[in-house]
C-alpha cells in the first residue's frame, strides 16, 4: 500500500504550505499518539521530541506536543539535537517513539517530521501506514485527566556527547591533531565541539552560531568549501562538516581535500577488514562510486546497492545481516555502534582507521580514487515518466558511448521536485557531455 504523507525519511515540505502546516502537524502528533496509545492501552506511551535550529521549529515542536497530549501521550523535549542523538535517547530513555523536526540537509525555509521506533531505528511501513489511517479520523481529545505531560530533558547534549565518545577506543586518544568541524549552524552546534575536545584534540569550530535562518547556508557537508579553506587557513590536521541534522559527514585532508561518503566508508571498511572486525560486506546505494565497489572487490569484500536514502541501507544490511554502509552523500552506518547513521560516530571511525595505522587522512584518502561522476538536477513542475521513449534513447546512447566502462542513472528526488541525472565513467570529459545532453532532455521534457 502506497503511503500518503509519508516519503522516505518522513513527511517533508515548505514551512507554511501542506504539510507542513500547524494544523497538519498537530494532526500528525495526534494520530502518531493514538496509534502508540492502542498498541499497549495498560501502558501510558512517552515519545521524545528533537530538532534542529530552524526558526520554524518552535512553531511545529508546540503542535507536535499539542497533539501528543491530545491523544494522551507524554512528551520529553530535547531542543536542538542532531537526528542521531533523538535515535539514541529513545533508546536510552526508553520512549516509543522519537521525533526529529527537521529538513536535514534543505534550506531553512524547509522542514520536516521523521520518526524512530522505540529501537531508534525508522519507523516499520505498518506503523506508518497506522499514523496515516488515523490521520483520517475525527480528532476526539482524551478526557482532561488523561492528557499528556510534557517536560524538558536538561542533560540531553551531555548523553549524547558521552554517547558518542563511547564510539572511540578507550586506548587511543587525539592529542596534538588540530581539528576544523563545521557545524553548518544546525544541530550539531553545542555537541560536535566537546565530543572532540574531550577526546584531546584542539578544536577550530565554524558554522556553529545558528540564528534560525542560516542552517546549511554557504556551510556544512553541503556546501564544503568553507571546511576546505579554513583547514589550510588553520593548518589544521583534517576538517568536518556535518549536515543541518548531524547525520551526514564530510571530510578534508591537511591539503583541503574533500573526502565524501565513499571515501570514507571504503576507509572504515578496509580497517575493519584489516582488524577481522568486518562482519559480512558493504552496502551502498545507486549512487555509490563504481570505484568503490571495483576497489572493495579487489578486497574482497561484498558490496550491494540499494535504492537511495538511509532507510533502504538499513533494510539491506538487516537482510544481509552486515554491520557497514553508506551513502556518497555521507550518511554512514555502523551498525556496532548505533543503530542510524551518525555524522560524529561515522568521524571518528575514520579518525581510529588514521591513528591505529599511523596515517594520515591524506594517505588514506588517495587509496581510493573515485571515478568521475557528474551528478545533474533537474526541477520539474509535475512527475516525469522515466521510461518515455525519447528519455529512454538518449540513456541508451549514453551507455553504448560509455562502452562498458561506466553508469547512467535517472531517479525523481523523494524530497524534492527534481530529477537527478547521474552518469559516471573513467573518461571525465565524456561523462559530462552525457550528462548535460541527458539532462536537456529530461527539461525538454518537464
Amino acid at each position: 500500500m502506497s503511503r500518503k504523507y509519508f516519503g522516505t525519511d518522513g513527511v517533508r515540505g515548505r514551512v507554511g504550505q501542506f504539510p507542513i502546516t500547524p494544523d497538519f502537524v498537530m494532526r500528525l502528533g495526534y494520530a502518531a499518539g493514538r496509534v502508540l496509545a492502542s498498541s499497549d492501552p495498560a501502558k501510558r506511551a512517552t515519545v521524545i521530541i528533537g530538532k534542529d535550529t530552524r526558526l520554524s521549529g518552535y512553531m511545529l515542536e508546540a503542535a507536535l506536543e499539542a497533539g501528543l497530549s491530545a491523544a494522551g501521550v507524554d512528551v520529553l523535549l530535547t531542543g536542538p539535537m542532531p537526528t542521531p542523538a533523538v535515535a539514541y535517547l529513545t533508546r536510552a530513555l526508553r520512549a516509543q517513539i522519537g521525533i526529529v523536526i527537521t529538513a536535514s540537509h534543505n534550506p531553512f525555509e524547509d522542514n520536516g517530521i521523521k520518526f524512530f521506533s522505540a529501537e531508534g531505528t525508522k519507523l516499520p511501513d505498518e506503523v506508518e501506514l497506522a499514523i496515516e489511517a488515523e490521520m483520517d479520523k475525527p480528532l476526539e481529545v482524551i478526557s482532561p485527566a488523561r492528557l499528556g505531560k510534557a517536560r524538558r530533558i536538561n542533560d540531553a547534549p551531555g548523553r549524547y556527547i558521552e554517547f558518542c565518545k563511547s564510539a572511540f577506543p578507550n586506548a587511543l586518544d587525539l592529542r596534538g591533531m588540530k581539528i576544523v568541524l563545521d557545524c553548518a549552524n544546525g544541530a550539531t552546534y553545542h555537541v560536535a565541539t566537546p565530543v572532540f575536545h574531550e577526546l584531546g584534540a584542539e578544536v577550530v569550530a565554524i558554522g556553529n552560531h545558528p540564528d534560525g535562518l542560516n542552517i546549511n547556508l554557504n556551510c556544512g557537508s553541503t556546501h564544503p568549501e568553507g571546511l576546505c579553506a579554513a583547514v589550510i587557513e588553520h593548518g589544521a590536521d583534517l576538517g568536518i562538516a556535518f549536515d543541518g541534522d548531524g547525520d551526514r559527514v564530510m571530510m578534508a585532508d591537511a591539503h583541503g581535500r574533500l573526502l565524501d561518503g565513499d571515501q570514507l566508508l571504503y576507509i572504515i571498511a578496509m580497517h575493519r577488514q584489516q582488524r577481522g572486525r568486518l562482519q559480512g560486506g558493504v552496502v551502498g546505494t545507486l549512487m555509490t562510486n563504481l570505484a568503490l565497489e571495483h576497489a572493495l572487490a579487489a578486497a574482497g569484500i561484498p558490496f550491494a546497492r540499494a535504492k537511495v536514502g538511509d532507510r533502504y541501507v538499513l533494510e539491506l544490511l538487516a537482510e544481509q545481516d552486515w554491520q557497514l554502509g553508506g551513502e556518497n552523500s555521507g550518511h554512514i552506518l555502523c551498525l556496532d555502534k548505533h543503530s542510524s547513521g551518525d555524522g560524529i560516530i561515522a568521524a571518528l571511525q575514520v579518525l581510529h582507521a588514521m591513528l591505529s595505522q599511523n596515517m594520515s587522512l591524506a594517505a588514506l584518502g588517495a587509496q581510493l580514487v573515485l571515478y568521475p561522476q557528474v551528478l545533474i538536477n533537474v526541477k520539474v513542475q509535475q512527475r516525469l515518466d522515466l521510461t518515455t521513449p525519447a528519455l529512454q534513447q538518449a540513456v541508451q546512447q549514453a551507455e553504448a558511448r560509455l562502452n562498458g566502462q561506466g553508469r547512467v542513472l535517472l531517479r525523481a528526488s523523494g524530497t524534492e521536485p527534481k530529477i537527478r541525472v547521474m552518469v559516471e565513467g573513467q573518461d571525465g570529459v565524456l561523462v559530462q557531455q552525457l550528462a548535460e545532453q541527458i539532462a536537456q532532455v529530461v527539461s525538454s521534457l518537464a
